[in-house]
């Protein structure tokens, strides 16, 4: 999958043939072979969008063979780079030293010295030090972090303390020294010390520390000199575990987190139990009273037979103890005076409820684009899960946006045959479908429009956010700018795989059999002058009251889940609990399933028939709720600022947003499709 969605030019291609001696794609190397070391990015800590190449703040380059200014240098090298990592924010340039593979010399120590720092340096690396900026390294595919430098009262203090560079315990050291008072001063790290273990003929660990001891002051007109002391180890760790040290086991497999997917599934348990309590038992008693009312002999029959054979008798039984009549459930006699019994509730809409719903064509549209999410979130957890069959997703740049971009890229046929068959299932019973006699029969312009919303929705979506991002970055320099010729190759790979495909789906579904073996589709025959839905229902049979309630049940599901989601793409930690994903995804569609049943059901029993948009917004109001927890997460789980990761914040969760509430509004309108009809299929209507 990377290989087909890899691109490079020409000239970095050739580059790369040159300066590359060891193998770094089947990662073995032998004595001797150059490791290259790549710099990818640099930025502040409390903004991972906020991300700058490494060459952004003045650092020198190495005095080696491949420094700029011999021939065949390497330090201007560009690593291929596949879509997927331009669109992670990966820009990994050749920083230019030299590593061979298992020196033993002990050590090699390769150093640079800057010119003298102008104004504008000398702010540069001041606004590192201040904002806790750290940068990014990969030696052999695996990343390394280390800090630029720190605010500290005094050199003297900087040296006394012995906190190094994790970044973990950053902002304690920081805020240790600022509360010793004073001003503060930009100081920056300009040794450091790159630890390569290796098993035999693999790198399996890379370390890499900052000594306190060499802070340098920053100051205007000063030229600070870098070292790298770069040493080899040997090591007994097997190189399938290299990447175990970078994920968190006792972060994501917390027992909160085993409580969290335990507690998700008492709730499906609870809703299941609630659906079966109140739904199957309170069907089952409407099915018997409209038998009565409707079956043979009729109920009305019955009751006089039993008048003229019992007389008196009957009227006795019914009354209560105090003698009053008994009333049914609509506060009306229910003796024999009374000639049977009106019909009430959801049974009285049979003739409207498979009326087509308002906007066909968008309704159609979206439920084909929440196929495709369905669709395209199943298909990437599920090759996320068969990782060790396929290599980790977490151990390669990018991996999980390519799968991403290939399973949407192909799911767009999913997407084109689910609007298509629904929109053919309902425009027979528009007024449009009725004149020209089914809707085999015209509305080609309804069809195009469904087939070109299908088509444009989401990419229209998505283009429009991220074209504001995508301005934003560029207008700051950062390395999530997507160059174009990425957007020219995404581009392409929408309009000849996405578009035919969706175009193919839509062809399919107009042409598909819907109906069985019977010409109406649907159980009951849709009646041609829309019945008057009552205003005067009580306040669990209005949607808008009972829709809030359902998104807060499903969003209840899978809150837990989503932080842990959250930590891994704002908090620098790497999601592999893949596992846990399949059954927390498993999880809400059963509970969007559920709940939209039961908020279908009420509609229905007020005599409401416009079900079919109440379902979608039933289930996508889980949507509202992600978003007001993504506002929670930032004001109060991260140290975000700035408008560039402000934007790109909430940007991504807007968009994130509205892909899960397109995902589960189409999922609650499947499964209150297959209720209605269910109930509606074994009601018989005269």
């Amino acid at each position: 999958m990377k290989q087909i969605l890899s691109h490079s030019t020409l000239l970095t291609a050739a580059s790369l043939v040159a300066i590359a001696t060891g193998d770094e794609y089947t990662h073995q190397y032998k004595n001797g072979d150059r490791v290259d070391l790549w710099v990818n990015k640099v930025g502040p800590y409390a903004n991972p969008q906020e991300a700058y190449e490494y060459y952004t703040l003045p650092y020198c380059a190495p005095d080696t063979k491949h420094h700029p200014s011999n021939e065949n240098g390497a330090f201007n090298a560009l690593k291929a780079h596949s879509i997927g990592e331009r669109l992670g924010g990966h820009a990994l340039r050749h920083s230019g030293h030299d590593l061979i593979f298992a020196d033993d010399k002990g050590g090699v120590l390769e150093t640079c010295k800057t010119g003298e720092l102008t104004e504008e340096q000398t702010a540069l690396f001041a606004r590192a030090a201040a904002d806790q900026w750290f940068y990014q390294m990969y030696v052999d595919d695996l990343p390394v972090w280390g800090m630029v430098g720190e605010m500290l009262p005094d050199l003297d203090a900087a040296k006394s303390e012995k906190f190094g560079s994790d970044l973990s315990h950053l902002e304690e050291a920081v805020a240790k020294h600022a509360l010793e008072g004073g001003k503060l001063t930009p100081y920056v790290y300009t040794k450091r010390t790159l630890v390569v273990s290796f098993n035999e003929d693999r790198v399996v660990k890379v370390d890499l520390t900052s000594d306190p001891s060499s802070l340098k002051e920053v100051k205007k007109g000063m030229a600070l000199q870098f070292e790298l002391d770069v040493q080899w180890a040997k090591t007994n760790t097997p190189f399938h575990s290299r990447f175990d040290r970078y994920l968190d086991h006792a972060f994501f497999k917390h027992q909160i987190h085993w409580f969290s997917i335990f507690n998700s599934f008492m709730m499906v348990l609870f809703l299941m139990g609630l659906v079966a309590l109140i739904l199957l038992r309170t069907l089952r008693k409407d099915y018997a009273r409209y038998a009565l009312n409707h079956g043979p002999g009729g109920r009305d029959l019955e009751m006089a037979e039993q008048h003229d054979h019992h007389g008196s008798d009957e009227e006795e039984e019914d009354v209560d103890e105090n003698g009053k009549p008994l009333l049914d459930e609509g506060g009306r006699p229910s003796g024999p005076g009374r000639m049977g019994v009106e019909d009430s509730g959801w049974k009285q809409v049979h003739g409207d409820v498979f009326r087509a719903p308002k906007f066909l064509p968008l309704l159609a549209a979206i439920l084909g684009t929440g196929w495709q999410l369905v669709t395209l979130v199943m298909g990437v957890v599920l090759f996320a899960v068969a990782g060790p069959l396929h290599g980790e997703v977490h151990e390669e740049r990018g991996e999980v946006l390519h799968a991403i971009l290939v399973f949407y890229s192909l799911s767009s046929i999913v997407a084109g045959y689910a609007s298509g068959s629904y929109f053919k299932l309902y425009f027979a019973t528009t007024p449009a479908g009725r004149a020209k006699g089914g809707a085999a029969a015209g509305g080609a312009t309804q069809w195009q429009l469904t087939m070109g919303l299908t088509v444009l929705l989401l990419p229209t979506i998505l283009v429009s956010i991220l074209s504001v991002l995508n301005f934003i970055a560029l207008c700051y320099q950062t390395i999530y700018y997507i160059p174009f010729l990425v957007l020219l190759k995404l581009f392409f790979l929408w309009v000849f795989v996405s578009v035919p495909l969706c175009i193919l789906g839509t062809l399919l579904g107009r042409h598909a059999k819907l109906g069985g073996k019977k010409s109406d589709p649907f159980p009951c025959r849709v009646n041609a002058i829309p019945r008057p839905i009552p205003d005067d229902i009580q306040w669990y049979g209005v949607p808008a009251n009972l829709i809030p309630f359902a998104g807060l049940l499903s969003f209840g599901s899978i809150f837990i889940e989503l932080y842990y989601i959250l930590t891994s793409l704002w908090n620098y930690k790497f999601y592999h609990v893949y596992g846990f994903l399949l059954g927390v995804y498993a999880i809400l569609c059963l509970v969007v399933c559920m709940t939209t049943v039961i908020v279908v059901y009420f509609c229905l029993n007020s005599e409401n028939y416009l079900w079919q948009w109440t379902a979608f917004y039933s289930g996508s109001s889980t949507a509202l709720y992600v978003f007001l927890y993504s506002i929670y997460y930032f004001v109060f789980k991260t140290s975000m600022n700035g408008l560039v990761q402000t934007s790109f914040y909430f940007g991504y969760m807007l968009l994130i947003s509205l892909g899960v509430g397109t995902l589960c509004g189409t999922l609650g309108h499947w499964s209150a499709n297959k209720f209605v009809r269910t109930i509606f299929q074994n009601v018989k209507v005269d």
